[in-house]
């Protein structure tokens, strides 16, 4: 079996069944990924994609099944080359990790200090995006790791190591009303204009479904992915902000007062994400148990190889 084809088949997938756009990722021609996946098909002796004339429209589910070991065998093949090359260079290379940027910003940094005094000859790589982006990633080996809140493991297949829990405060300049107030409620909150995370990052679910359970709808006046520009628009008086309690820095954010809100929300998990079978060079291990002390490498290869 051509392992060349089955890399073809992943990005025509990937590139949601657009032949010329997986040529494009692939740098060759439109005819001849064409010309490999009717050999594919001829190899298989079955067809792989649902048609409309001469557009595919989806996967047959022989295709499906045939997808799902594509994945294995380029995983496991991506693996040996990880094997080779860990053998080679036991403390250097690179360690990918992709992340949001309130995990960048506030949770990464001491732990990326302390690896890089351990392993000073490993180039590390920061991809920021959204939750779902991070996953992405990792699925698809652009990154060893993802790191965040929302989605780790929904829908991509990654195996969830679940690292530290957190929770907000809600934040409001210095003389607001919302400071004073004795018990801080969610009604309290909803009376004014808020100011949050977008609703794919941070626990931005959990905080939806708090209000909704109390048969509120704030009034939320603007979103953003990075708790620096929410504190920057509260700072404004454009509203009273929720974000992650990590965010707060009382040496910097001295125009902003804080209340803990970890009564009014539920305990958000910020986990790391990884592909199932992936071959993990030693020092990723090193720097999980640096950001995650529980999660040893004997946790992180049960999970992954159970």
């Amino acid at each position: 079996m051509n392992l060349q084809r089955l890399e073809i088949l992943e990005a025509v997938i990937r590139c949601e069944f657009n032949v010329s756009r997986a040529a494009a990722e692939l740098r060759q021609s439109q005819p001849g990924v064409s010309k490999q996946l009717q050999v594919l098909e001829e190899e298989l002796g079955f067809p792989l994609f649902k048609r409309a004339g001469r557009r595919l429209i989806g996967l047959t589910d022989p295709g499906l099944e045939a997808h799902r070991i594509a994945q294995r065998m380029l995983r496991d093949r991506d693996a040996l080359r990880d094997i080779t090359s860990d053998f080679q260079r036991t403390e250097q290379g690179t360690l990918t990790i992709a992340t949001t940027h309130t995990q960048a910003r506030y949770a990464l940094p001491k732990a990326i200090q302390t690896f890089r005094g351990r392993f000073p000859r490993v180039q590390l790589a920061l991809h920021q995006g959204s939750p779902a982006q991070a996953c992405v990633e990792a699925a698809t080996g652009q990154a060893d790791l993802a790191i965040a809140t929302e989605a780790v493991g929904e829908d991509q297949g990654l195996v969830v190591l679940p690292c530290y829990e957190w929770n907000r405060s809600v934040i409001a300049p210095l003389g607001h009303p919302l400071l004073d107030v004795p018990e801080l409620t969610l009604a309290d909150v909803a009376a004014y204009p808020i100011v949050t995370y977008a609703f794919a990052f941070a626990g931005r679910s959990q905080i939806n479904a708090a209000f909704t359970s109390k048969g509120l709808r704030p009034d939320v006046v603007l979103t953003a992915i990075d708790a620096d520009i929410i504190k920057t628009y509260v700072a404004l008086g454009l509203g009273v902000g929720i974000v992650a309690s990590m965010a707060l820095d009382p040496s910097v954010d001295r125009g902003l007062g804080a209340r803990d809100a970890s009564h009014l929300f539920p305990p958000s998990t910020t986990s790391i994400g990884i592909r199932p079978g992936a071959y993990l060079k030693g020092y990723v291990y090193s720097f999980i148990e640096i950001f995650a002390p529980h999660v040893t490498q004997e946790v992180v290869e049960r999970a992954l190889f159970a």
